[in-house]
């Protein structure tokens, strides 16, 4: 069983930058393909960014240019740096690591972009 720890959600001002933090637990940290996903009040869970043990990347449209998704495996960790925040990109934050079959998700972190 794999453990998430999300941090770093918080109230920011529109136009203003969050870095989320992931914390997986367990010693298989590099085979992971690690993820950003989040929920916003009325809509399902969407992706946000993806990067696999290999360092491909993907990106939602709608963060492309904006959001860069990282991972440190020296320190088991992953990374979410947001610039340029709009309302729309309020939501709760979930990390997410796949590995094989198996799919664990964190308890999530709120983003809450308003001024």
């Amino acid at each position: 069983q794999v453990q998430l720890v999300e941090s770093g959600g918080a109230l920011v001002q529109p136009g203003g930058s969050l870095t989320l933090s992931c914390a997986p637990s367990g010693s298989s940290f590099r085979f992971y393909i690690m993820g950003w996903y989040r929920q916003a009040p009325g809509n399902q869970r969407e992706l946000v960014a993806t990067i696999a043990n290999s360092g491909r990347i993907n990106y939602a449209d709608s963060v492309k240019g904006r959001f860069t998704i990282s991972r440190d495996n020296a320190k088991n960790a992953v990374y979410l740096q947001m610039n340029s925040l709009k309302s729309e990109d309020t939501a709760v934050y979930y990390c997410n690591a796949k590995i094989g079959p198996a799919n664990y998700w964190g308890q999530g972190t709120q983003v809450t972009v308003s001024s």
